[in-house]
């Protein structure tokens, strides 16, 4: 999948994060989390399980987390990336 545009998902409220995903040249995954500390290799993790499984090689997706869970985190990038791929 060609991320084509930009999109988000997700709000900035407790335990949901916020996805924004754009075109870029490369592959770029920025996270701001409030409990990165502790849980910041996981959160990548997941975000570029997502990514591989829809088949992205190149955009910058932002995450925003406010202590969301791995299947919220897996939903708001899905939707983000499809969203700015072109898909509703």
């Amino acid at each position: 999948m060609k991320i084509t545009t930009s999109a988000v998902a997700g709000t900035l409220e407790s335990s949901d994060v916020y996805v924004k995903a754009e075109p870029c040249g490369t592959l770029e995954i920025e996270i701001e989390s409030v409990v990165s500390a502790q849980f910041g290799d996981q959160i990548r993790q997941t975000v570029q399980d997502v990514l591989s499984s829809l088949g992205v090689d190149s955009g910058r997706i932002s995450l925003n987390d406010k202590g969301a869970i791995d299947c919220v985190i897996r939903a708001r990038v899905e939707t983000a990336v499809r969203r700015a791929g072109g898909e509703n």
